[in-house]
């Protein structure tokens, strides 16, 4: 007897096919896959935080939306502190950062505005976009020459609106750093909003681990997004910008309008990782020694080179490869993941390895030469 979903079935065949199905794995092994940058995630820390926040009679569920009576005084403290902290005039706590990506880029570029977008932004700015009215261009990954060759020319057709330019600061998949300098005095010179993903770099990069936008954080043509979930070691995100923007994110952003409010114990946890990252600073210290020496032993025994955050792409190309090396990492003891297409572009599957807390720098030695050997012998 045929299946009720035929082509979803055969959708899936054919991902199998092409190496790119996909299976929930639980995890295991060394931490070469998590986004728990400074190993806060499971600490004592947050722990403690936790069981302080319950004490203190702080809910777990919001029970509403924001608009409604799930507004609670940790969201409004966890706002006003983050704001403090990044350096911006207002804050806004969403559940997640691929939601706070789609309401800000469905609510505040209009019809007749221009989203100027690095081609390699995450999946969920294009979701955004995709609900929003404005119009949108890419330009080359991280190259400001053609960012403004495509502005100028839909200038040049008559386009008359506001420009949001799109990037982030670190990318996921390939661990590069935006050239944020001369992307805002790009947005300068034509007034354009810069929009600066600080997902991966929020915690780890910047003074204090402010991000790598701090210091034009400030400015009435910056928005940033500081997700909660990586080197916080929570869940949920934060906007950080001018009020006008974020007034407008409150009142017209579908995503927040209608969705339950984040858990307030969660916003205390966020607010305990921030305090974190400022009394603490030997955390993130530690953090990029550990992020340093991946760096050099990726280059030792790997001859891998030219790496500029803590993660550190190893493309391999083949789908089929990618996850059979992955396969033998992960036999190895070390939790390490194939990324394939559409995550990254066709032709660029990689091993994904991620240098966090939770992993010390003589298993980061030992993996990196294992990896030279498996890397060699898979066919």
């Amino acid at each position: 007897m045929a299946g009720a979903f035929p082509r979803h079935e055969t959708s899936l065949e054919a991902l199998r096919n092409r190496g790119r199905y996909r299976q929930l794995m639980p995890r295991d092994g060394h931490d070469f896959a998590s986004n728990d940058y400074l190993g806060l995630a499971g600490s004592d820390v947050l722990r403690a935080a936790a069981a302080d926040a319950l004490s203190r009679g702080v809910p777990v569920g919001a029970g509403g939306s924001r608009l409604l009576r799930g507004n609670d005084a940790e969201h409004q403290l966890l706002e006003a502190e983050a704001a403090a902290f990044f350096g911006t005039e207002a804050a806004l706590f969403m559940g997640g950062g691929f939601n706070a990506n789609q309401a800000i880029f469905s609510t505040l570029p209009q019809q007749g505005d221009l989203v100027l977008y690095d081609v390699l932004i995450h999946a969920s700015t294009h979701d955004g976009m995709r609900l929003g009215r404005a119009e949108t261009r890419s330009f080359a990954h991280g190259d400001v020459e053609d960012a403004s060759r495509v502005l100028k020319a839909w200038r040049a057709e008559g386009g008359t609106g506001q420009v949001w330019i799109a990037v982030e600061a670190v990318y996921s998949m390939d661990g590069d750093l935006a050239p944020l300098d001369a992307l805002i005095a790009l947005a300068d010179t034509d007034g354009a909003v810069l929009v600066v993903d600080e997902a991966h770099s929020t915690g780890v990069f910047g003074d204090l681990g402010r991000g790598l936008a701090h210091a034009i954080a400030h400015r009435p043509n910056v928005l940033s997004l500081h997700t909660c979930g990586k080197a916080l070691g929570a869940s949920g995100a934060l906007i950080c910008g001018p009020s006008v923007l974020i007034e407008t994110l409150i009142n017209k952003a579908r995503g927040f309008i209608f969705a339950t409010a984040p858990s307030p114990l969660n916003a205390a946890l966020v607010r305990a990782a921030l305090a974190e990252l400022q009394q603490n600073t030997g955390r993130r210290e530690q953090a990029w020694q550990g992020i340093t020496h991946a760096q050099a032993e990726a280059k030792r025994l790997c001859g891998l080179d030219g790496f500029q955050s803590q993660i550190l792409p190893v493309v391999i190309g083949d789908d089929k490869r990618t996850m059979a090396l992955a396969a033998r990492m992960q036999a190895q003891g070390y939790d390490i993941r194939g990324i394939r297409p559409p995550s990254v572009p066709r032709g660029t599957s990689r091993l994904r390895l991620s240098i966090t807390l939770n992993t010390g720098a003589e298993v980061i030695t030992e993996m990196f030469e294992d990896l030279a050997r498996e890397r060699e012998a898979t066919p």
